[in-house]
């Protein structure tokens, strides 16, 4: 079983090296769902036990120096005492005693010390509010989903509860087999089911000759074979599309092939043009729908190919920055801590 290590943190599959392709929202929303779990009214009357049992033994401590100190501040005196009677002309005894009795304040100065040091730990330590924890418990669902909830709040949450997330898969089901294991030692196991293949609806499901029909010819044999494989577009034994394979049925249904020395208006792709104009693709294909950005599809599920003389023009430039001024002021950190990273990712 291979494993890999992310930040410190261990993680272990079970599949080797093949993706797993399972949604991460439905991940995160399993894993939340039992973090808010366990962050529940059990959970935090245990907390409160276990500050408590804390207080008793910080009371316990403080004592066990006031005895210590008692101790010494007696000693302390009594070699006062014994300083004090003795006859100065003994010099060597005086000296002694005098040393005994600056060792007896060195002790009672360094007991107070820590006694000081104890009581002003102890006073740092923030109040626990019974009724406090009990309704949040009550409210975490509920503050944990609020929009302005920091995702660096729920990161720390998660991280201070899990040690890792492992992930497996059940092809039998299709469902992800989520393991978490608590720091603590307790695990828990989740099933989330995974998105079924093939998203496009059934009548959309094109063959392979009417896509090479509408396809062949317009680009070169290896696009057309990427665009029919992730389109879904199986041949009768099932395997993936190859440039040999598009290359042999385009011959036999008589289409010519990709012609780059004709004259063509250059084109990008959604992908390139965000990259160009700065912008996530999902922005792209709000731009085309609208129709402030020009773009044709030879058909459903290709490519979209966009101008590039088209990405300059007044519309698409007022089209970004009306993008733009929606982002929030600190777009580059929301990208950032809108994810909930869990242990294990």
């Amino acid at each position: 079983m291979p494993t890999a290590t992310s930040a410190g943190v261990t993680v272990v599959t079970s599949w080797g090296l093949l993706c797993i392709g399972v949604g991460g929202v439905g991940i995160d929303r399993a894993v939340t769902a039992q973090i808010v779990e366990a962050v529940s009214e059990h959970a935090i009357e245990a907390a409160i036990q276990a500050a408590d049992q804390s207080a008793k033994a910080d009371h316990e401590v403080r004592q066990a120096l006031c005895r210590e100190l008692e101790e010494a501040r007696y000693g302390a005196s009594l070699a006062a005492r014994r300083y004090e009677v003795v006859d100065p002309t003994k010099r060597l005894v005086a000296r002694e005693l005098e040393t005994r009795w600056n060792t007896a304040l060195e002790c009672v100065a360094d007991l107070e010390d820590r006694i000081a040091r104890h009581d002003d730990t102890v006073a740092r330590r923030p109040k626990v509010d019974r009724a406090a924890l009990i309704a949040l418990a009550h409210d975490l669902p509920s503050t944990w989903n609020a929009p302005g909830t920091d995702a660096r709040t729920k990161q720390r949450i998660a991280h201070i509860l899990i040690r890792e997330v492992v992930l497996d898969r059940d092809d039998a089901t299709n469902q992800a087999i989520v393991t978490i294991h608590w720091n603590g030692g307790r695990h828990t196991e989740l099933r989330v089911s995974r998105t079924g293949a093939g998203r496009y609806p059934a009548d959309r499901h094109l063959g392979p000759v009417e896509v090479i029909r509408k396809l062949g010819g317009q680009w070169p044999d290896r696009e057309v074979a990427v665009t029919m494989n992730r389109m879904r577009c199986k041949p009768a034994d099932g395997q993936a599309w190859t440039t040999v394979r598009v290359r042999e049925l385009r011959e036999r249904l008589g289409i010519a092939p990709f012609d780059p020395t004709l004259p063509q208006a250059e084109t990008v792709s959604a992908e390139e043009a965000a990259t160009r104009l700065g912008i996530c693709v999902r922005s792209v294909h709000k731009l085309i729908r609208r129709g402030v950005l020009p773009a044709t599809q030879l058909m459903h599920s290709a490519p979209w190919q966009i101008p590039v003389a088209a990405l300059e023009t007044e519309a698409v430039n007022i089209g970004i920055r009306q993008v733009i001024h929606r982002r929030p002021k600190f777009y580059r950190r929301f990208q950032q801590d809108k994810t909930l990273k869990l242990p294990g990712f």
